[in-house]
């Protein structure tokens, strides 16, 4: 066991911590399911389908969950959460009005 100690190529002496690069909010990737959630929010709204607020729901709270740069994520996730909300409310209290006229 000692023989292996003595053989050890590595240098504590030479590490060095690692500093994540600075990236700028415009050089910063996209984020996806914040994406995802508009694109499904905006279908629920003008198609009236429930299924695609439900899953713009769901990618909200992903985005939500994963969000890593404050400002821009947090705009870009309000917005798909009420068009999410909108297409659910929408869909759910018209369609009971609409029956309840009937």
């Amino acid at each position: 066991m000692s023989h292996s100690l003595a053989a050890d190529p590595r240098q504590p002496s030479a590490a060095k911590q690692y500093v994540p690069p600075v990236i700028s909010p415009q050089d910063a990737p996209i984020d996806y399911a914040g994406f995802i959630a508009v694109i499904f929010g905006v279908m629920g709204v003008m198609l009236r389908y429930k299924l695609c607020s439900w899953v713009a729901l769901i990618f909200c709270a992903q985005s939500l969950a994963n969000m890593k740069n404050m400002e821009t994520d947090l705009r870009q996730m309000s917005m798909a959460f009420m068009f999410a909300i909108m297409g659910l409310v929408t869909n759910y209290l018209t369609a009971s009005r609409q029956a309840a006229g009937k």
